[in-house]
């Protein structure tokens, strides 16, 4: 009973090592992809901000210039 109890646990301990070198290892693969896809986001969210600024002020401008016709 005594050695089967200490190879259930032994198995036990393996299978916990190998699921934390695993995630350890998917974890090291996924980050430079996920650091990549980050600065890809902010890039647009800033292009995007910038086109929302430029369309503001011309838009500020035109209104600006039809009042000053009336």
């Amino acid at each position: 009973m005594g050695i089967v109890l200490g190879v259930v646990m032994g198995f036990m301990t393996g299978v916990v090592l190998c699921a934390k070198f695993l995630r350890h290892e998917i974890a090291g693969m996924i980050e430079p992809r996920l650091k990549h896809i980050e600065q890809r986001l902010h890039n647009l969210r800033e292009e995007t901000n910038l086109d929302a600024a430029t369309r503001l002020a011309a838009l500020g401008r035109f209104l600006d210039e039809r009042n000053q016709g009336e």
